[in-house]
């Protein structure tokens, strides 16, 4: 089984996959934008992610056009709240320095060895999502306003 770990942040994002036994399996650095997406995809399915048997993926939020693509079909995605994932850190660095691709690591190892204690994001129906993500936008607009 693979699992895959995604650092999110404003403009780019690290990507981590690791197999049952925690070995690094890849990792890419992709930008924001709908071409970086479907590298992404196509990474997922390079390393056995199919309809019938989807890779698993944290990522430490649950709205944004990334979480979005990352959710099409029966994937299972699973946002780990940032505080959790700066403890799963501290049991993979004794340095306690961040580092985004060591994040995608540590996100990937904590669906590995933990996903049984994690809650995927709900199946919503596409209205829902849509709903969701002009909802979000509303609010990131009235932020930026004032």
């Amino acid at each position: 089984m693979i699992y895959c770990g995604t650092d999110w942040a404003e403009k780019t994002h690290n990507v981590a996959l690791v197999d049952d036994s925690g070995q690094l399996v890849a990792k890419r650095h992709i930008t924001d934008d709908m071409s970086a997406y479907k590298i992404l995809i196509a990474l997922l399915a390079e390393h056995g992610d199919t309809e019938e048997s989807p890779i698993p993926v944290a990522i430490e939020t649950s709205r944004g056009l990334l979480v979005t693509v990352l959710r099409t079909g029966k994937r299972q995605v699973f946002a780990i709240n940032p505080m959790a994932a700066a403890r799963y850190r501290d049991r993979h660095a004794v340095s306690r320095k961040k580092s985004d691709p060591g994040d995608a690591l540590v996100l990937a190892n904590t669906l590995r060895t933990d996903m049984h204690a994690h809650r995927p994001l709900p199946n919503d129906s596409d209205l829902a999502r849509a709903v969701a993500v002009l909802a979000r936008a509303r609010q990131d607009a009235t932020w930026n306003r004032q």
